[in-house]
């Protein structure tokens, strides 16, 4: 660890002596006749001070270096580089575009365009700067996978299945791309988005993914199946770490899964008790969309029994929902009364 430490320091203390080496030099240079500090020295300090996550030094000399044609195009790179890390995407995209309007092959430019542009959520744009990409280096299936991503986001599933197609070697082992796939094919209500999701799960563990997976079996009716994935899922987040970490990255509610369980159970095995006992679990944990048990109690695959059932889990919620709401009404009267003057 201590190494680790020494190493950062040692190639920060060298940083700065460049920094002062070429400082010093650019001051000697300007203070001559006829002589000028070049270009490239002021470069090469903005990027030392880029180095050392010193951006406003950084984009001071850069801003110099800019001025000539031999660092223009570098230059604004940089700038370009030193806004997108400050999060200021309109003068990032700025930088990028700026270089394009000069050099229309850029690739560089091109490909920090279009994902500053997907950073502003300005897909078009950014589709517009992966077509290009992609005419200039057709065999590169990072680009492919990020114009999928961004035809997958315009909702163009069509022209995103198209688009991984072509690249059908890191199909077979890119997780990404595979997972892409996958989400394409759902996408396109295409059975054959089953296998793609079994495969990427062979290999792979999320919740999430297996959640998506665990629905479009129940969609295809692959009633056993699904209902043990759904189990699955439950089990992971019995046995999941409670860490901070953990918590923060969840994007489903175990309620959800166990909801999804209970309306599999009681459509597909109207004669078992156990999807009411699922429901009444998932509402315990916290599931409260009555909507979504209203919709499922007017389901006729589910049997007179359990719909009565269900109406009396919706009347429960409502009135919870309303004594909550009564309460809250309460307390804020009293914080306004507390507020009020004396």
């Amino acid at each position: 660890m201590m190494a680790g430490v020494n190493m950062k320091s040692d190639c920060k203390f060298k940083l700065f002596s460049l920094i002062f080496s070429l400082i010093f030099l650019v001051s000697l240079f300007s203070g001559c006749a006829g002589l000028a500090a070049s270009a490239q020295e002021y470069y090469s300090i903005g990027m030392a001070y880029y180095e050392l996550g010193k951006y406003e030094e950084a984009e001071k000399w850069l801003n110099r270096a800019k001025q000539a044609d031999r660092t223009m195009a570098a230059s604004q790179y940089n700038l370009g580089r030193i806004a997108f890390e400050t999060k200021d995407y309109e003068e990032a995209a700025k930088h990028f575009e700026g270089i394009l309007r000069k050099d229309p092959d850029n690739l560089l430019a091109l490909r920090a365009a279009a994902f500053t542009r997907i950073k502003m959520n300005e897909i078009e744009k950014a589709e517009k700067h992966y077509n290009k990409i992609l005419a200039l280096v057709p065999e590169s299936a990072d680009d492919g996978y990020n114009h999928a991503l961004v035809l997958f986001a315009m909702e163009r599933y069509t022209k995103a299945e198209e688009v991984l197609e072509k690249y059908s070697f890191p199909l077979q082992d890119n997780n990404d791309m595979i997972l892409l796939y996958a989400r394409t094919q759902k996408a396109l209500n295409k059975v054959e988005a089953i296998d793609t999701y079994a495969r990427w799960l062979a290999g792979n563990s999320d919740k999430k993914v297996r959640y998506e997976y665990a629905q479009l079996l129940e969609k295809h009716e692959l009633f056993a199946r699904a209902m043990e994935e759904y189990r699955t899922i439950l089990t992971a987040f019995d046995t999941a770490s409670s860490s901070a970490a953990s918590a923060s990255t969840e994007e489903i509610k175990k309620h959800d899964v166990r909801f999804s369980l209970a309306r599999l159970l009681l459509t597909a095995d109207a004669a078992s008790g156990d999807g009411i006992t699922e429901m009444e679990t998932a509402v315990k944990e916290g599931y409260n969309n009555i909507e979504e048990i209203e919709t499922l109690q007017k389901n006729t695959k589910v049997s007179a029994v359990n719909r009565d059932k269900l109406r009396t889990i919706v009347n429960n919620l409502q009135k919870a929902a309303e004594e909550k709401e009564k309460n809250e009404a309460a307390k804020s009267s009293e914080t306004d009364l507390e507020a009020s003057p004396k």
